[in-house]
């Protein structure tokens, strides 16, 4: 019977649970067994130092995160352990509910009518179509690809930028570093959904942000990383963006000095666009596990080189 350990630090227990149903025949442990036993597979989100280099047999990384930077940075996923990023229906479920969420309630001009009705003034804007808006959304993956397609969905006119070339149906795509200013070119929307990676560093920076329409309004899902943020809040002042949702940092929880807090035109909501739901990620790690075990090679395993 192989063990498996759930590392989490929230709702350990609750995806433990969920784990017996799904895998009966192996033993699911939510810490280290005291008999020094081998652990097969572990599952965790940022585990604590030294976690994972401790573990005896390890075969797996079952990571709770799409983002694997972190474990990719630590250095303590002994060679050879394959990671598998987390991609469920859940998590995409949810990031497609947060972009669409903040694209249409930008587009509909309901930030502004929040700011209007506390000043009591009855002041009706401009309103346009979807389909006389450009939305280019960076990464056209896992979760990229979805929320494009639900955005071309509501009438957008949409692209895509991705690292390597990839086609969406409906949506314009574009690849590589020479497709990236052409990607952005008058886009009245720009989701930033990209994984942190040596190749993605800073890519959202002022250069790229003069390429938007003047007004735009920045949407970032994806890792703070990416984001020069000096460069955003210049843009913010120049109106070259005229908003900005922004739910991932560089540093978490973003202090409480940091500048987008005090911003009327920045939304921060606290890393929460797609939340890992414990019933559909463990029915999705729970297949990782049994292709393993049928010596198949999972779904959604991570290449060190590329960094996702």
């Amino acid at each position: 019977m192989k063990r498996l350990l759930v590392a989490a630090r929230a709702n350990a227990e609750a995806f433990a649970t969920c784990f017996r149903a799904e895998l009966p025949e192996h033993e699911i442990v939510t810490a280290l067994p005291s008999d020094g036993g081998a652990v097969a597979y572990a599952v965790v989100g940022r585990p604590e130092p030294g976690l994972l280099a401790s573990i005896p047999g390890l075969e797996l990384v079952l990571s709770l995160n799409a983002g694997v930077e972190h474990l990719l940075a630590s250095g303590e996923v002994p060679p050879g352990v394959p990671i598998v990023r987390m991609v469920d229906p859940g998590l995409v479920e949810g990031m497609v509910e947060w972009v669409s969420a903040h694209v249409l309630a930008w587009h509909r001009n309901l930030f502004a009518y929040r700011d209007k009705q506390v000043e009591r003034r009855w002041a009706p804007a401009a309103e346009k179509l979807a389909r006389e808006r450009t939305v280019t959304v960076l990464g056209a993956g896992a979760l990229g690809g979805p929320v494009a397609t639900m955005l071309a969905s509501f009438g957008f006119r949409t692209r895509a930028w991705s690292r390597s070339p990839r086609t969406l149906p409906g949506i314009e795509c574009f690849a590589g570093e020479g497709g990236l200013a052409e990607a952005a070119a008058g886009a009245d929307i720009l989701v930033n959904l990209l994984p942190s990676t040596a190749q993605t560093l800073n890519v959202v920076d002022a250069a790229l942000l003069a390429q938007l329409a003047p007004g735009a309004l920045l949407v970032n899902g994806g890792r703070g990383a990416t984001m020069v943020d000096a460069d955003v809040l210049t843009a913010l002042d120049s109106g070259q963006l005229s908003a900005a949702a922004l739910d991932v940092f560089r540093t978490e929880p973003l202090p409480a000095d940091d500048p987008y807090w005090a911003r009327e035109d920045v939304l921060v909501s606290p890393h929460v666009a797609a939340p890992t739901h414990v019933s559909t990620s463990v029915a999705v790690m729970a297949e990782s596990v049994r292709a393993w075990e049928r010596g198949e090679t999972p779904a959604n395993v991570v290449d060190p080189a590329l960094g996702y």
